[in-house]
């Protein structure tokens, strides 16, 4: 078995993959089998999937203008062959969000109709349509970079090491589409959801979902454009850029380069067979949403840590370092860091989950701060999400120590056990994403029915939904930084490793002024970065603020239900403000590590490290803090300090409002910038050596 994966793990990653795209097609064909529901649903649901195909069409038209650019500049920096990976890499993360998001949108009304049977039969319903995005983006990811890679060995002819080394060109096109998707799909959604609140909520004060406001449609727009497109791109490049960082890393540490570099992918190939399995497992038949989703988590996750066990034995046993001809730690210990790597996964998944679930002490306290006033809600809520940065830090540093001694110690050798971890902590990604999609399926699925009057029954099915929907989306997002931090640290190592092939010994002590100067820039990058995101979704906001006013203006029938309002015209407008504020925030991961790797590769070094230690701290503290401001209005909403209508509930809504960006447009978005600036580090190296 050894020799059959060292020889044919391709053809293995290959058919895994395969089974997820097609796991993903005939679970896309029994949900579109499903009623749709009245014709006023039908059309409300069309409303959304026009929207978010035209907003989608338009940004990755964007998007394409820009990878052209960047094409045809890695020819001469690099070489075709990872330029050619830059394509695929940006291909294959556009289709996997664009399929997920045409489900999750069709997915919709048909939540909200099975709803009529239950909590069951809408959970079931919601899941399924979050599963195709979540089994699309491994299976493409996976696709992708086991294909080229087996493109490049087999019919090329090319050496493992030029086979990995332009797999990198893959990753930095999944990242490009990335932080374009999370960016643009950020400012999209929030800026939607913000004007419809401000206006229907406080000015109008009418329910968040009622269809007289002009701003509704683009709001449910958004949510799948930013959670499920957005989110199905984010963790398409995390998975793509983390097996190609471990690939890279093996290759430059082992004599047995066939074996390490397949290693990554055979864990990713039966991690699907595990999450496939894992989506079976959720059902509920006491109600309980929550229990009946991490069900699923924790069965995929207890079948891959099982098939993890074999693999290492057949594929890490008796392996020798390059550097020395010295036998490398027994494979037990790389099985090992793997389990840390689920570790930390499941209690990242905790820790997001107590700072932002109404159960706990963060959000009560929120939502308590809320009866004295807007001030003291906003002053909590970022005590609440500054205090959320602690355990997630102490837990991925005590996962870097374990995994790091268990692999060797050194410079490469234990940072090749952290590969490890993370390569199996994204073996969750399949159900990570599908409980991420979720969420906006739910959303959506509760909007549509309110606004075409379903009974109370049925919104009393889609509100329990919507609510798990808004923890499980905050603790993906924990997630998906604590893997972008890890994958980073990988990524960061390759790159001193690779300038060291190159020749060079770059000083990366502190003490050396240069790394320092790098340091202060790698902050400064991630909150210049954070800042445009939020002004951007300030001036997009406001731009809805002023259209919803303008139609309650103009057409006063809107509120006697006399007139309709002009949902197009919302949607045009948020779409054109995400297109042009993205732009300027995008450069910045790919100008400025570029300026200053021309200028000194001390302060690209510490430019990397700045940006991965200010960036894990920022997004942490964005994405938590904004699920606490959100869930302790909902909590108020429920009924707690005052409900609906009382000053508590208007200043949670003004928390809302601040937290709305913070956790769905500039935290999450911090995710691939991280990531970004150092693939364009890595891609580089050939200009600065």
């Amino acid at each position: 078995m050894s020799s059959f994966l060292a020889h044919h793990g391709v053809l293995v990653a290959l058919v895994c993959a395969g089974a997820a795209v097609v796991y993903g097609i005939l679970t896309s064909r029994a949900l579109l089998a499903l009623s749709p529901g009245n014709e006023t649903m039908r059309t409300i649901s069309a409303a959304v999937q026009e929207g978010a195909r035209a907003y989608l069409n338009r940004q990755y038209t964007t998007i394409a203008g820009v990878g052209v650019v960047l094409f045809i500049v890695l020819i001469p920096i690099q070489n075709i062959r990872v330029a050619i990976g830059f394509l695929i890499g940006g291909v294959l993360s556009a289709s996997a969000g664009y399929i997920g998001m045409n489900v999750s949108v069709r997915a919709n009304a048909r939540v909200a109709e099975s709803a009529r049977g239950g909590v069951s039969r809408a959970l079931d319903v919601a899941f399924r349509g979050g599963a195709v995005t979540g089994l699309l983006v491994v299976g493409l990811a996976l696709f992708g970079v086991a294909g080229y890679y087996g493109v490049l060995t087999w019919i090329a002819g090319e050496s493992t090491q030029n086979a990995v080394d332009a797999l990198i060109g893959l990753g930095f096109g999944g990242s490009l589409i990335s932080v374009f998707a999370r960016l643009g799909g950020g400012i999209f959604t929030k800026a939607a959801d913000v004007g419809a609140d401000l206006v229907g909520k406080i000015e109008a004060g009418i329910p968040e979902d009622d269809p007289r406001n002009p701003a509704v449609i683009a709001d449910n727009v958004g949510d799948n454009v930013g959670d499920c497109a957005g989110m199905a791109a984010d963790l398409f490049e995390t998975y793509a850029v983390t097996a190609v960082a471990v690939m890279l890393l093996g290759v430059l540490l082992f004599k047995q380069q066939s074996a390490v570099a397949l290693y990554p992918l055979v864990l990713g190939a039966v991690s699907i067979v595990a999450s496939i399995i894992g989506t079976f497992a959720v059902k509920s038949r006491v109600g309980n949403v929550e229990r009946a989703l991490y069900q699923g988590l924790i069965t995929s996750g207890v079948l891959a840590a099982l098939a993890f066990l074999p693999i290492t034995y057949w594929m890490m046993n008796n392996l020798t370092f390059k550097a020395t001809g010295a036998a490398a730690p027994h494979w037990w210990k790389y099985y090992l860091c793997a389990l840390i790597g689920i570790g930390v996964t499941a209690c990242l998944f905790v820790i997001t989950d107590y700072f932002t679930s109404t159960r706990f002490a963060p959000v009560k306290n929120t939502a308590r701060a809320s009866q004295t006033g807007h001030a003291t809600n906003i002053i909590q809520g970022l005590a609440s999400g500054f205090q959320s940065t602690a355990p997630p830090a102490i837990v991925i540093a005590l996962g870097i120590l374990g995994a790091w001694k268990l692999a060797g110690g050194g410079t490469t050798n234990g940072i090749y056990g952290i590969g490890v971890a993370v390569m199996a902590q994204l073996s969750l990604t399949g159900l990570i994403v599908a409980l991420d999609a979720f969420g906006p399926i739910t959303d959506n699925a509760g909007g549509i029915a309110e606004m075409a009057d379903l009974p109370e029954d049925v919104r009393n099915v889609t509100d329990p939904l919507d609510a798990v929907g808004n923890t499980t989306k905050a603790v993906t997002k924990g997630y998906a930084i604590g893997s972008a931090a890890l994958a980073a640290l990988v990524l960061f190592n390759a790159f001193e490793t690779e300038l060291v092939n190159a020749g060079k010994h770059p000083n990366f002590s502190i003490g050396n002024p240069a790394v320092l100067i790098g340091l202060l820039i790698g902050g400064l990058m991630v909150y210049l970065f954070a800042s445009l995101a939020m002004e951007a979704v300030g001036r997009a906001g406001g731009a809805v603020v002023e259209e919803v006013r303008r139609q309650f203006r103009e057409k006063p029938g809107i509120m006697e239900g006399t007139e309709q309002p002009e949902y197009g015209a919302a949607v045009g407008l948020v779409t054109r403000a995400a297109q042009r504020e993205m732009i300027l925030p995008s450069l910045i991961p790919i100008l400025i590590p570029f300026i200053v790797g021309l200028i000194s590769i001390e302060a690209l070094g510490g430019l990397l490290m700045g940006v991965i230690v200010v960036g894990l701290f920022v997004a942490i503290s964005m994405t938590s803090g904004g699920g606490a401001w959100d869930n302790a209005k909902k909590l108020i909403e429920d009924g707690a300090f005052g409900g609906k209508g009382s000053e508590a509930h208007a200043a949670a809504v003004t928390g809302d409002t601040v937290g709305d960006p913070y956790k769905d447009t500039a935290g999450p978005a911090i995710n691939p910038m991280i990531k970004v600036a150092n693939i364009v580090a890595l891609l580089i190296i050939p200009l600065i050596t």
